[in-house]
This record gives structure tokens, sequence and C-alpha cells, in this order.
């Protein structure tokens, strides 16, 4: 006997196209989705699997500092030591001195006198960063002629391998202005080591300081 066909119904057909359609569009909607499809803000850290973005993810100069956490990113730290010439002695890179202990830039007496400061060029905008300055001792110099380099003498400035105090700042503030050619700019700050007394150090007995740049 010869065995009848049996064609599927007009329901199965239909179920099945719309089953293989479905299929095929969930497939085809997965791989053309783009930003453009996304709503803006509609989707939080919980839509994106952990560890599943690496840096080649992110588009290049689309991140700052603001868009991270606090403490994301550590504050770098730079440093700087003169010595008593005005001279840088080491640093931690980027560092100039521009004028150490200029002359000749006002008459004695005048109060924009800058012969007893040192103003250096930190090599980048210093508008966000903290400057902190601190006197370096040199107990293997005698700057005084004294005989004494223990840092034991009596009065207010006997020990200037040891005494001494110190400011600094950036410069081309509201405060504060630089008075050296071409100092006066937010790469550069000041730095002005005075004797215990608050007077300004002489050639002979100048200070060794410290500088950090933080930020």
């Amino acid at each position: 006997m010869r065995r009848r066909l049996r064609l599927p119904s007009p329901s199965m057909v239909i179920a099945s196209l719309a089953l293989i359609i479905a299929l095929g569009g969930t497939s085809y909607a997965a791989v053309t989705i783009t930003g453009a499809n996304v709503r803006n803000n509609s989707l939080t850290g919980i839509d994106v699997k952990s560890s599943s973005l690496t840096g080649s993810d992110v588009k290049n100069g689309s991140l700052t500092a603001k868009d991270l956490k606090a403490g994301v990113i550590p504050n770098r730290t730079r440093f700087v030591l003169i010595n008593g010439a005005g001279q840088i002695e080491r640093q931690s890179g980027g560092f100039t001195v521009t004028a150490g202990y200029p002359t000749g830039l006002a008459a004695p007496g005048d109060p924009n006198r800058a012969n007893g400061n040192v103003y250096i060029n930190a090599g980048e905008d210093l508008t966000d960063n903290g400057i902190v300055a601190t006197i370096a001792l040199q107990n293997a110099v005698d700057q005084n002629n004294d005989g004494v380099m223990g840092g034991r003498a009596p009065g207010a400035d006997s020990n200037p391998e040891f005494s001494g105090e110190i400011s600094a700042s950036q410069c081309m503030l509201s405060v504060v202005t630089c008075a050296p050619p071409g100092t006066n700019t937010n790469t550069h700050f000041v730095v002005s080591p005075r004797n215990s007394d608050g007077t300004v150090t002489s050639p002979n007995a100048r200070k060794r300081f410290y500088v950090q740049i933080t930020g």
C-alpha cells in the first residue's frame, strides 16, 4: 500500500516561522545594539558583568580624575634639594632653578628686593598642588667659622648649619608676585630661607633646603 505524506498544518507552519524569526531577530539585535540604542543613564554598574570592562573599552581622554572614586589615583609627590649656592643638588625630575639668590633687582631696603630668595620652575602648573619646604642641615660645613658644627652654640642663629626658618609659595597669585624676569608664572614657586631671627641669609651662610610638590 502507498503511504500518504502528511503535510504540516497551516498553524504549525506559522508557529515555526514565528519561532525562527524570533530567534533570528534576537541574535540580530544582540550584535547591532550601539550606544545610540541605549537611553542615557539607563545602565548602571549592576548591568555590567564584574571585571568585564578593561582600559581598552574606554575611549581615550573620556575619563578624568573627577570621574573616579577619591583615592583611586594617589597624589604624586616630587622633590628637589637646593644647596647653599641656590643650585639643584638632587631632585626627582622636572625642576630647574630660574633665579638663585638674584641681585640687582631693587635697591637695598626695597620690599621687592629678591636677593634672599630662590625661584624654581617646577615644569608643571602648580595651581592645584601643595608646596612644602624645609631646612636641610649641613653639619659638615662650618658656615660661620666658629669651630662649632654640632648645633649646640647659643644664640638666635649661632648654628647656621642647622638653624633657620623658611617659607615657600607658588608665584603669580593675588598675594604673591615674583620679581625676577620670567618667574611670575603658574609653573614657578619661590622659596625664602631666612636666619632664625628672620633676617636674610648672607652668601657665606645660605641654607640648604628640601621642597616637596604634591598633587
